[in-house]
C-alpha cells in the first residue's frame, strides 16, 4: 500500500521542492511504480490536483492520491485506480495539516530494455511531463 519511498520526506531546503519516487498501483495510468516526482511542498490545493499526505492511520508513511473534493475538516482524496483502494473510502476525511504538497512533475527513469534507438527516442519523448490537475477527478466519488 506504500505510494512513495521513505526518502521523499522534505529536508528544509532553501526552496520548497523536493523529490519522491513512487512505489504501487493506486495512481496508475497517471503515475506507475518507479516514476520519480517533483513536489512542491505547502502549494495551495485545489479540486483535481495530485497531492502528497502523510497516512491518516500511519503517519511516517507518505502517499500520493487524487485531491478529490473539499469536504469539513480536510480533504476527500482518491487514487487513479479504482481498483487498488488505499484512499478516503478507507480511512474517510484527510486533515488539512497532513496534506504536504502537490505534485508538479513527473519523471520516468530509463528502462534497461530499452536500448534500441527507437527504445531511446520514445523514452526521450514520454519520459517528463507535467503533472496535471484533472478537473473530473470526482467521476469515482459519484459513481459510488
Amino acid at each position: 500500500m506504500p505510494e512513495l519511498s521513505q526518502d521523499a520526506e522534505r529536508v528544509r531546503a532553501p526552496l520548497p521542492f523536493g523529490v519522491a519516487e513512487v512505489t504501487g498501483p493506486s495512481m496508475v495510468p497517471t503515475l506507475r511504480h518507479g516514476d520519480r516526482l517533483l513536489v512542491h511542498y505547502g502549494a495551495r490545493v485545489r479540486r483535481g490536483d495530485v497531492i502528497v499526505l502523510r497516512h491518516p492511520f500511519q503517519q511516517d508513511l507518505l502517499v500520493v492520491k487524487r485531491a478529490a473534493e473539499r469536504r469539513d475538516g480536510g480533504w476527500w482524496v482518491l487514487g487513479d485506480n479504482a481498483y487498488a483502494g488505499g484512499d478516503s473510502t478507507d480511512y474517510g476525511v484527510v486533515p488539512d495539516e497532513l496534506v504536504l504538497g502537490r505534485v508538479r512533475f513527473r519523471y520516468r527513469p530509463r528502462s534497461t530494455a530499452r536500448r534500441s534507438p527507437l527504445g531511446l527516442l520514445v523514452w526521450l519523448l514520454t519520459s517528463a511531463r507535467p503533472v496535471l490537475s484533472d478537473r473530473s477527478a470526482s467521476r469515482r466519488l459519484r459513481a459510488r
